[in-house]
């Protein structure tokens, strides 16, 4: 090993450690003294339920860990944005599990929890996975809810997608373990089944303080809507369980009993580690973003037994494409090579560039994927399209367009992982959030912006600098530097993994070692779910 693998290994190494030091903090969601209260209730926290539910040490692949991450603060925060989600196994079988963690804002709905909540309701649909939602909310934060109540992709939107979810086969079980208030109340009962736990669950559109406002009638919530209420009288629960224990080994009884889902049929054998080491993964990548690196390298360490077959190996070689097995099923993987080559054009660096040549060989392996019912899995560490005047007389926005026409159309599962760079369209040709990837993670690495920090600062300066010279103020070379850094900063805040995650531009952030559970997790996901769609490109430019 040199001294440059060991520099790196040490930087990535850091960027893993920064990231499970947050995650701990998330974990805790509202803090000690909130979860204290939910316990003296006899109530589990939000993770606890989880842990509780899934198969014994089965994989969980947790959906928006980092939402709302530094977001609401002068709301006091919003940890996960309240809500814990993701794919787990309950008695053998992939479900997508939704629970509200009582512990932040009593579970209340803020803008980013709706958003989470339709993102995990977006995977269960997909995939067909059956839906588990653990109900413990306060409903909607009311300061907010003009950014969280009407709109299209707003709290109305989930009440929907469970309407169309049962109507096309897609289980849901609802367990009402907490409170579950007005609007809110639909979800569980619009689910194929509800629970409730004796003593803490109860599910009513408007609690004892609002119908003694609204009616004169003065009843406590319990007779109002508890379980011995809804499951004797009312009829709107299906089971009522003694505590949370009970009602989590009631739904893996249920969920035990499902039917075998159709498969897509994608092909899978026995899985092989990779033979180069993962481990080595913290010393490929530059702590430099600009600087070249060999993908390559990164591709066999994640692939079975380091195997690659590579598609058009000596043409468009700024885009590496290829086929493979990751944990035993097959893929076809598109990855931005970032060396330095010497080609019959001379020696040519490929810092994430993407050129027309590697456009219209990417354009081509993703039709043959299609064609080949085989997963795409875009690793991306891209800058964007090539420009200049050699690269417009060439056609670059055509071949470009070809490339977005393909991802855009592609009816096989498509999973994104972000390794370093993905700047403006190359975002976008490599299947950025935009272009339905069925799971999108990012490595701690990861930088999402429409341009690099340097030269968005340099332009952002520039329109700044035009704007106070137009009001008669003097720019000094102090305020020149002062003015950079600051847009440069804030830029910088702006491109970060966390930035992203915490807006749900990816679904999560992943130490590097664990690429190949997310992906194998989603195709096995995805399998779940028969391609009902044709591929089809529709009109391109040729």
């Amino acid at each position: 090993m040199d001294i440059e693998f060991n520099k790196n290994e040490d930087v990535n190494k850091q960027l893993v450690y920064e990231l499970k030091t947050r995650l701990k903090q998330i974990y805790k969601g509202g803090g000690e003294k909130s979860a204290a209260k939910q316990r003296e209730k006899g109530k589990l926290l939000a993770r606890e339920r989880i842990e509780y539910l899934i198969d014994k040490e089965s994989e969980f692949l947790e959906v928006g860990a980092f939402a709302a991450d530094q977001m609401y603060q002068e709301q006091g925060g919003c940890p996960s944005a309240g809500v814990v989600c993701g794919i787990g196994y309950v008695s053998g079988r992939q479900c997508m599990i939704v629970a509200n963690d009582a512990t932040v804002k009593a579970g209340a709905w803020f803008p980013m929890t709706a958003k989470k909540n339709l993102r995990a309701q977006e995977i269960a649909m997909e995939n067909r996975l059956p839906v588990i939602y653990l109900v413990d909310s306060a409903g909607v934060y009311l300061p907010m809810q003009d950014e969280i109540f009407p709109d299209k992709e707003h709290f109305g939107r989930m009440f929907r997608n469970n309407a169309l979810m049962s109507s096309d086969g897609i289980v849901q079980i609802a367990a009402i373990m907490g409170s579950c208030v007005a609007g809110g109340a639909y979800l569980p009962i619009m689910s194929d089944e509800a629970m409730i736990v004796e003593g803490t669950g109860s599910v009513f559109l408007a609690g004892s303080y609002l119908v003694k406002s609204a009616i004169g009638e003065e009843v406590d919530n319990e007779t109002l809507g508890g379980a011995t209420t809804h499951c004797e009288i009312s009829g709107v629960t299906d089971y009522k369980h003694p505590n949370d224990q009970a009602c989590l080994d009631s739904i893996r009884n249920i969920i035990s009993k499902l039917g075998a889902p159709r498969v897509a049929g994608f092909n899978r054998v026995a899985p092989i580690l990779p033979r180069l080491k993962p481990d080595e993964l913290y010393g490929m990548l530059p702590e430099n973003r600009e600087k070249p690196y060999e993908m390559l390298d990164i591709i066999h360490r994640l692939v079975d037994d380091s195997d690659f077959e590579e598609y058009k190996k000596l043409f468009g070689q700024s885009i590496i494409c290829g086929l493979a097995r990751i944990d035993g099923w097959a893929v076809g993987i598109v990855a931005n090579q970032r060396k330095v080559v010497k080609s019959k054009k001379g020696e040519m660096q490929f810092g994430g560039v993407i050129y027309s040549d590697s456009a219209d060989k990417a354009t081509r392996f993703i039709m043959n994927c299609n064609q080949k019912k085989i997963p795409l899995v875009f690793l991306q560490d891209v800058t964007g399209f090539m420009v200049g005047s050699r690269s417009e007389h060439g056609g670059i926005i055509k071949d470009g367009a070809k490339m977005v026409n393909a991802v855009a159309n592609s009816v096989v599962p498509k999973f994104t992982i972000v390794i370093g760079n993905s700047y403006g369209a190359g975002n976008y040709a490599m299947c950025g959030k935009a272009y339905d990837p069925r799971l999108i993670y990012a490595w701690p690495s990861a930088k999402i912006a429409v341009m690099g920090g340097s030269q968005a600062a340099k332009v952002l300066l520039q329109i700044q600098e035009a704007s106070l010279k137009a009001k008669g103020e003097v720019i000094t070379p102090e305020k020149e530097a002062e003015l950079l850094k600051e847009i440069t900063d804030r830029y910088n805040h702006q491109t970060t993994p966390y930035y992203a995650a915490a807006r749900l531009w990816v679904d999560g952030i992943i130490d590097p070692k664990d690429t190949r559970k997310v992906i194998s997790m989603g195709i096995e996901a995805a399998n779940q779910s028969p391609i009902q769609k044709q591929f089809n490109v529709g009109v391109i430019q040729t």
